[in-house]
């Protein structure tokens, strides 16, 4: 008797263990989805910015060679 109460004590801790690790994993994999996605968030921001910036340089590259053009 004494022996199978003792495994089912190693039983519900067992479980309890499994459940936990269990959860944690879930967490570490939602953890990581939400690492992909705000990286990508971030990496559309950053290059939105650069194209915005580049977009800026050529047009006054282009506004720069139509008053140099109308000049001469």
């Amino acid at each position: 008797v004494n022996s199978r109460i003792y495994y089912c004590l190693l039983q519900a801790a067992a479980s309890e263990l499994a459940a936990r690790q269990k959860a944690m994993k879930s967490a570490t994999d939602n953890a990581e989805e939400l690492i992909k996605k705000y990286t990508r968030i971030a990496n559309q921001a950053r290059q939105a910015g650069i194209t915005q910036e580049i977009s800026e340089i050529v047009g006054g590259v282009n506004a720069l060679a139509d008053s140099n053009a109308g000049s001469e």
